[in-house]
């Protein structure tokens, strides 16, 4: 399974909640708003940038957004929404197509390095930034913690979410850090149909990803576990990672 194939035409056509679930304000507002800061008044470029969940309210804040996407049934439905001309995209792979210009800042949102499923891919995705980035430049990148405490000796699979019309099932490949996400969601109409749409993910500890920065040449600027700067633990679910290249 490729990284670009679970975001085909029927996966971007329902991708935007608007105003709920990961588009819910309370979501967005507190990510742009740290992004705008990191930013620094430079130029951003988002690597995966999708259908502009983060982009377009970050342009409209006044930060110049670039893009870098691999869909492209997410970029048809981010081009409903701005132009070519005030969020710039280029197709292709996050890990090796280069953008033009100089940033001051890369990121990545919604755990999005996952989806490069090897350790070579994730590393290039990191040395892919660096060249995007001037003197003192930062990338960010927002990634769950692996919750491996979940999984009991011997079994699989664990079932992670669950309500009304909804499961979500992960199945591990513990020998090479690998997730595949299963999403089955449920017609009880008169069809009492199910659908079922899987995301496949290599997953990253803290530590690993820290020395994936040092190999491109970054030093960890800040850890988080969330948007708004809440301290990050060892119960944390997530955190929101800033490294930055020597000024």
């Amino acid at each position: 399974m490729s990284p670009d194939e679970p975001w085909d035409d029927e996966i971007a056509d329902a991708y935007d909640t608007p105003g709920e679930g990961m588009f819910a304000p309370g979501v967005v507002e507190p990510a742009v708003s740290r992004l705008a800061a990191l930013a620094s008044g430079g130029a951003a470029l988002e690597f995966a940038i999708g259908t502009g969940r983060i982009a377009v309210p970050l342009r409209a804040a006044g930060v110049p957004v670039t893009g870098i996407e691999l869909s492209g049934p997410m970029l048809r439905r981010l081009r409903e929404k701005v132009d070519e001309g005030t969020i710039p995209v280029v197709a292709g792979d996050m890990a090796h197509v280069r953008a033009p210009g100089e940033y001051s800042l890369v990121y990545l949102v919604f755990n999005t390095i996952s989806n490069l499923l090897t350790q070579a891919e994730q590393v290039a995705c990191f040395r892919n930034a660096a060249r995007h980035l001037g003197p003192g430049g930062r990338f960010v990148v927002e990634l769950w913690v692996p919750d491996l405490r979940r999984l009991p000796p011997g079994q699989g699979a664990v079932v992670f979410g669950s309500e009304p019309g909804y499961v979500g099932l992960d199945t591990f490949d513990v020998l090479n850090q690998r997730i595949v996400s299963h999403h089955f969601t449920f017609d009880f109409g008169g069809g009492r149909q199910a659908r079922l749409t899987r995301s496949p993910h290599r997953y990253i500890w803290p530590a690993e990803l820290d020395l994936m920065g040092q190999l491109a040449g970054f030093t960890l600027e800040t850890r988080h576990a969330d948007w708004t700067g809440a301290e990050f633990t060892g119960e944390s679910a997530s955190h929101v990672s800033v490294y930055r290249l020597p000024l």
